[in-house]
């Protein structure tokens, strides 16, 4: 079913949205200082390309102040326009009775638009896997690497 949604939101608008992320993406890396942000857009594109499947989650820990801070500066400079933009395309998914699933999936990118930083993406289905905003942290399941940088499981 995931594979059918997947088609379904690259035709319909997810292409788009990932190219989007990839060009500011590669804008965020021609700056030096931006260049954490350009990841992170990169990130956010191969979710937006393929989003059924996955789910973003918090890191674990608390955040650190560099991360914070980047996410205050992502948050007025481009967060809250991507968070608009998400919300804007999803309502005319919801208008639709078949596109209600892509507008689920398009409110979903909102957290991680608004704050990338501290995130991952990982595949759902997985033991120990807790959606971002569930009750408990994800790095208090134990089945993930609060490493940053990496997206391994234990075993």
């Amino acid at each position: 079913m995931n594979l059918i949604l997947n088609i379904i939101w690259l035709l319909f608008g997810g292409i788009w949205l990932a190219l989007g992320y990839v060009l500011a993406g590669i804008v965020c890396c021609l700056l030096i200082v931006t260049i954490p942000f350009g990841i992170a857009s990169f990130r956010i594109a191969a979710y937006a390309f393929w989003p059924f499947g996955r789910t973003v989650v918090d890191r674990g820990g608390s955040p650190g102040l560099l991360s914070t801070v980047g996410n205050v500066i992502w948050l007025v400079v481009a967060g809250v326009w991507i968070a608009v933009g998400h919300i804007l395309t999803a309502i005319p998914m919801f208008i639709s009775i078949i596109g209600i699933p892509l507008g689920i999936a398009n409110l979903k990118m909102v957290p991680i638009s608004l704050m990338p930083l501290g995130k991952v993406i990982v595949p759902t289905g997985r033991p120990g896997v807790t959606p971002y905003g569930a009750a408990a942290p994800y790095g208090q399941a134990g089945s993930y690497s609060a490493a940053p940088g990496y997206g391994q499981y234990r075993s």
